[in-house]
């Protein structure tokens, strides 16, 4: 459940990256097929603001990289995304993270355009919405949209 710790020793399962501001995960629940965080690669780190600022440009930055790199998969994936949705929250895992939810014209319309925590609370622990390998052609396509952005990103 050390989610960073892990992360840093490379026995985070979830990670596809490490990106300048911290790592790139896909996420735990799949029930929007892309799901990812970006969660910070500095242990004791709790807000944004625990940050020196050019660290939070850092951070937001890989926010950026992950969300068009979830934008671009998605949109190869499934002809029906529409969006994803950045979300810095921090009320229950205590360490800064960033959601990027990608949004989908198959959702239902009273779901789809709130926010995703509109949706039922079992979802997060329901095995049906679990991680498994048929999300695999998300996480391959993610992961090489990050390195290409990432790569783009540091050219001169």
């Amino acid at each position: 459940m050390d989610r960073i710790g892990s992360a840093i020793k490379g026995e985070n399962p979830t990670v596809m990256a490490h990106l300048n501001g911290g790592f790139a995960v896909i996420g735990d629940v799949q029930w929007l097929p892309g799901y990812s965080v970006l969660i910070t690669d500095r242990i004791g780190i709790d807000r944004l603001s625990d940050l020196p600022r050019t660290e939070r440009s850092s951070f937001l930055n890989s926010v950026d990289i992950l969300a068009e790199a979830v934008e671009i998969a998605c949109r190869q994936l499934d002809p029906a995304f529409l969006r994803v949705n950045i979300e810095i929250l921090g009320n229950t895992d205590p360490f800064l993270h960033a959601h990027i939810w990608p949004r989908y014209q198959w959702e239902e319309p009273e779901i789809r355009s709130h926010p995703v925590w509109l949706y039922p609370r079992t979802n997060w622990s329901d095995p049906a919405t679990s991680l498994n390998s048929s999300h695999d052609p998300y996480r391959s396509a993610i992961t090489a949209q990050i390195r290409e952005l990432a790569t783009l990103n540091t050219a001169p």
